[in-house]
């Protein structure tokens, strides 16, 4: 018989606080990211936050519910994203990740959204038949180091003992890129990097169409779902990396006038960028963006913003080597569709939803 907990941001912190969480074969949530679910500005003290599956009082599973909202008319919407769904392969013969699921809708009243999803996932998904896949988004991936000691075992195990090889060859190209890549220097228009947004550019950010503000922004900077150490085996989502860090991007023109700002996430050398709002064009950007990838040795810059990559993608100045394109999509459940109004778009930048806490 399978039984369901769930828990709301008193019983969450709790839950949290006494250390009960730690006591099962696998963590269904980490401590920090705990915290991060508790201090969403888009909770209320009611709404379920995590529900866990137990089975003859042995944990089977879990699931994360990351609560948001639109506001719409001047009224506000409620619905959650599906963060965490996992369940113990000992239990997945009894039904439990669809008990899971059920429950989650339940608690949301079927107004339940998906993006960032493994395939594995998306076949459970696609079994209710109750999601449709909406709203996606194109982004394009822009390389600018080889990383062909990673990439290729990665995805031809049986060349796994030419790694050796792969490091000689990634190193002498890498030489050569960095070589080339020397011209690059700092931008001579103004620029700051500060660790959060500041009143100037909340201020600058209320102009645009945006689904967060800067305050709630600042939240999410303040209490990351990964922290830079080492991995706690645990737990089997994202929860440790070697670098993981925000950066706060402020650009003037030539005037010293304010002209564009971004949230940048550097992870191991991998950069995306959350949320990019701009006036006046994007050069002084771009111009930023090249210094701030060749001095932090970027690998590679994952994008969903279409204005920028038109412009990264026509630049000569761009330092890429190669790029890939992406498709990002976003499944919402067929009730919440029918509850939005017609033709509804939601103008997704890349950090909403959850993407921007991984």
């Amino acid at each position: 018989m399978i039984q369901l907990k769930t828990y709301n941001r008193k019983q969450l912190r709790e839950f949290i606080s006494s250390g009960d969480f730690q006591k099962y074969d696998f963590l269904p949530i980490t401590r920090h990211r705990a915290e991060s679910h508790i201090k969403n500005p888009k909770a209320s003290d009611d709404q379920t936050l995590l529900i866990l599956a137990f089975h003859e009082e042995k944990l089977a599973g879990y699931v994360g519910c990351f609560p948001d909202n639109f506001i719409i008319d001047g009224k506000e919407f409620s619905y959650a994203w599906l963060s965490t769904l996992y369940v113990n392969s000992e239990f997945r013969e009894k039904r439990v990740p669809k008990k899971l699921l059920k429950k989650v809708f339940e608690e949301y009243k079927d107004r339940i959204a998906i993006t960032e999803f493994t395939r594995e996932a998306e076949a459970l998904y696609t079994i209710m038949g109750v999601f449709e896949d909406v709203f996606p988004k194109e982004g394009k991936r822009y390389y600018f180091q080889t990383d062909a000691a990673k990439m290729i075992p990665g995805k031809k195990p049986e060349t796994k003992a030419l790694t050796p090889l792969f490091r000689i060859v990634d190193t002498t190209a890498n030489s050569l890129i960095a070589l080339k890549n020397s011209w690059v220097k700092k931008p001579k228009i103004r620029f700051e990097i500060l660790d959060q947004i500041d009143a100037e550019s909340s201020d600058f950010i209320s102009k645009f169409q945006s689904r967060r503000s800067a305050d709630e922004i600042n939240v999410f900077i303040n209490n990351p779902w990964v922290l830079e150490g080492k991995k706690d085996g645990k737990y089997l989502f994202s929860s440790y990396s070697e670098t993981f860090k925000y950066f706060w991007i402020k650009v003037y023109d030539d005037n010293n006038v304010f002209t564009s700002c971004s949230l940048l996430l550097l992870r191991d050398e991998y950069l995306k960028i959350p949320y990019l709002y701009s006036e006046f064009g994007l050069d002084h950007f771009i111009d930023f963006l090249n210094y701030f990838i060749v001095k932090n040795k970027v690998k590679a810059l994952t994008s969903y913003h279409k204005e920028l990559n038109i412009h990264l993608d026509t630049s000569k100045a761009f330092p890429k080597i190669y790029k890939r394109h992406f498709k990002r999509e976003y499944l919402f459940h067929k009730q919440l569709l029918n509850d939005l109004p017609k033709g509804f778009d939601p103008h997704y930048q890349d950090g909403d939803g959850d993407c921007m806490m991984t």
